[in-house]
């Protein structure tokens, strides 16, 4: 490559190149990151499947998620793109290639460009935006390997944004999103094809490639480059577009294709924007922390005891079912066990005295009823083979290690503290306090250590959250998911309507009520399938290789992935969602219970990785007291489970059904109660047209208040004389503390 300030050539300038959401592919040689560790065997002696190797992160390395942009139906518009550059191209700089040029002349071409998005045939103005989307790709007909692309990817996109591309793209996307001809056009068709969203699609991938670009850094970057990474993130976060923030454009988007208004709307691409502006203006989960630690130290709050990500980051995952060979001979050799014990009668005699659990039957019961448990290649003390131990001595090495400690650090809440309490004076005084958790006047000492005890590993009190709500500062906030398409697929091979499942935590959980139901009954009882991608066809291999003929075996081949990095992403999402919709609401705790969502969990937890398999078992742990006493007594490595892995909280009678706030019968009033209030704040801070004027914010901006007319009573006209001489001239005024 000749000077001219480009990137060049090679794998260091192209960070990430070697990573994949798991696709595989015979043709994709260094595309394969998800590998696993070597099985080992258990105590049992068969062998455990390998833990996957997957990590919860905001998002999949840049690489990966340029390819996750492109639906495999967009492969023949790469060169079209290319086709509308090369044009131009030819016109301004004849016999000349996009890698010889010298910076300067990047920067007139690109300011070329982006006059020509200003012209107000919409065919020419079209065709100038594929181009810019051709350069926004990298010109990957200039580059001979993928991580030539990706170099020119970035140094492209740098110069993009440096002319001001993407402001101008901005004013596009609104003039496409008010186009109300064309969402009548789509309106009155009985279905929609990529043809009606050609427009949306080239703008928003570039602007996607942009946001996506900017937002992560990587080793090489120029200097000049990070502090145009900080100047974008700024102003993406500023209300600079029509008055308001980028992000409450593209939820407006989302609200108006919910509503049915703009059908043709290419949504998986506008909720992949809406994920990467939100991530690139708030920052995701490492800055979310920082943030927190900063407000409680700002409100004199004690400093967060753990990082929930990172304690689940060192947790290891349980072990699936066994094989049939191995579930054989572990049998065989229970059966040799039971043999020998039976030839003399002083073992059988001493196997009795020891076996607390000689006359309960219920670990055949437990194999009987609970055949597609997860758990089976887990090792608890409680088992009978562990009671009694072997006859033979087993060298250090293989004996059973308990862990030294739980995972999570206990807590307890302040209507804990307070029922606790209340149950106790009422006990031994005979009279309650209400909200009181500080007089224990009259109270047993062990109460007070109790007490004491509770309250300290409760978590803080403060009565406000220090991040305000999202969706209170605007009213488009609101996504609701049962609005999105339905297929009788099963949920993990839906990515493009999971994607954006990490933007669905920030939405009020009771605008997401109805998912409950269609999550359980709409997506299948299966655990996720190892891959649902075609390696060959994504970006940027699709373009700088040869593409083999497209059948069965040359798109299978070589596909020896573990698992989808999108697929397994978008569980663990939606699963957090769901214990967030459910955490202290035993409404919709109810509503597993009811959609028998447990047999449905439990197969989940067949997917070896310790993040999902946390939010399954917090899930079956809400519900357990309402399955009955039968489903534990034959679920008690899952129980057993709960207990290890999920958070305990001192009190808590999850197992056994205790807690007065647990009957199933007053959900319905708790949630129609809770639609309630909703509706009532919704109301008042959003419905301007029948909103009580006492709630109306008050505008505390002088230019404003000032330039408002106000219609003054006709009483107050008369006596203004009397009002200006009493209230003004006759009130002596301290200049120096009115310029303080």
């Amino acid at each position: 490559m000749e000077a001219g300030g480009g990137p060049g050539p090679g794998p260091a300038a192209a960070p990430g190149n070697n990573n994949n959401r798991g696709r595989g592919g015979a043709a994709a040689p260094n595309r394969g990151r998800d590998m696993a560790r070597p099985p080992r065997k258990d105590s049992e002696g068969y062998s455990e499947s390998p833990d996957l190797e997957f990590e919860y992160a905001d998002t999949d390395k840049w690489a990966a998620e340029l390819s996750e942009l492109y639906s495999y139906t967009e492969g023949p518009e790469f060169l079209l793109n290319r086709k509308c550059f090369e044009e131009d191209f030819r016109i301004h700089m004849p016999e000349r290639r996009w890698p010889e040029l010298e910076r300067a002349q990047h920067r007139t071409h690109a300011m070329r460009l982006l006059d020509g998005l200003e012209v107000t045939a919409r065919e020419r103005r079209l065709r100038v935006a594929r181009a810019i989307l051709y350069v926004a790709q990298g010109t990957f007909g200039e580059c001979s390997s993928e991580a030539e692309v990706q170099a020119w990817m970035r140094y492209n996109i740098f110069l993009l944004l440096e002319v001001g591309t993407f402001n101008a793209l901005v004013e596009l996307l609104n003039m496409e999103i008010d186009n109300s001809a064309a969402c009548s056009s789509a309106v009155r068709k009985p279905a929609i094809s990529l043809a009606d969203s050609t427009d949306l699609r080239v703008l928003l991938n570039i602007m996607y490639l942009i946001v996506e670009t900017v937002r992560q850094e990587a080793e090489g970057d120029k200097p000049e480059w990070k502090s145009m990474r900080q100047t974008f993130r700024a102003e993406l976060g500023a209300p600079l577009y029509n008055n308001e923030p980028f992000s409450v454009m593209l939820f407006g988007m989302v609200t108006k294709f919910c509503s049915g208004h703009a059908p043709h709307f290419p949504m998986k691409k506008v909720l992949l924007l809406l994920w990467k502006t939100v991530l690139c203006t708030l920052g995701g989960f490492e800055e979310l922390q920082s943030m927190k630690a900063e407000k409680r130290e700002i409100l004199g709050l004690p400093p967060l005891p753990e990082d929930s990500i990172q304690v689940i980051r060192n947790m290891r995952a349980a072990s699936p079912p066994a094989s049939a060979s191995d579930l054989i001979e572990q049998q065989q050799k229970r059966g040799r066990r039971e043999h020998k014990a039976l030839i003399k009668q002083d073992n059988l005699d001493a196997f009795n005295e020891r076996d607390p659990y000689k006359a309960d039957d219920s670990r055949e019961e437990e194999e009987e009823n609970d055949d597609d448990n997860s758990l089976e290649g887990e090792t608890f003390p409680l088992e009978r083979d562990e009671v009694m131990p072997p006859p033979t001595q087993h060298p250090p090495s293989e004996r059973i290690t308990c862990p030294k400690g739980l995972p999570w650090a206990p807590k307890v809440r302040e209507k804990d503290i307070e029922m606790f309490l209340e149950s106790s004076r009422s006990k031994f005084i005979g009279y309650t306090l209400g909200s009181d958790t500080n007089t224990v006047v009259g109270l047993p000492r062990p109460i007070h250590e109790s007490i004491r005890t509770l309250k300290l590993v409760s978590p803080s009190r403060d009565s406000h959250s220090p991040f305000p709500s999202p969706c209170s500062q605007h009213s488009s906030g609101g996504v609701f998911l049962s609005h999105l398409p339905h297929s009788s697929a099963p949920w993990w091979e839906q990515p493009e309507v999971l994607i954006p499942s990490l933007l669905s935590q920030a939405v009020q959980a009771p605008s997401l009520g109805g998912c409950i139901p269609s999550f359980f009954l709409s997506r299948g009882h299966d655990p996720p399938s190892p891959s649902c991608s075609i390696s060959v066809l994504d970006y940027p291999y699709c373009v700088v290789h040869e593409l083999p003929e497209l059948t069965a075996e040359s798109l299978e081949a070589g596909d020896n992935n573990q698992f989808c990095w999108r697929n397994l992403f978008s569980c663990i999402n939606l699963l957090r969602i769901l214990n967030k919709l459910t955490k202290w609401k035993h409404s919709r705790t109810m509503m597993l219970v009811v959609f028998k969502s447990a047999p449905i969990l439990k197969r989940a937890l067949k997917v070896k990785q310790a993040m999902l398999q946390l939010y399954v078992l917090k899930l079956l742990k809400v519900q357990t007291k309402y399955l009955g006493r039968q489903w534990r007594k034959s679920n008690m490595k899952t129980m057993s489970a709960i207990y290890q892995k999920v958070r305990h909280r001192l009190n808590d009678d999850w197992a056994y059904g205790n807690d007065l706030d647990a009957r199933p019968w007053d959900f319905q009033a708790e949630e129609c109660a809770l639609r309630a209030s909703i509706e009532r704040f919704n109301a008042r801070r959003y419905d301007r047209a029948h909103g009580n004027p006492e709630f109306v914010p008050v505008d505390n901006c002088l230019q404003s208040v000032l330039g408002q007319r106000v219609e003054l009573p006709e009483d107050f006209q008369v006596n203004y004389d009397l009002w200006l001489e009493r209230e003004v001239f006759s009130r002596p005024i301290s200049w120096e503390e009115l310029l303080q």
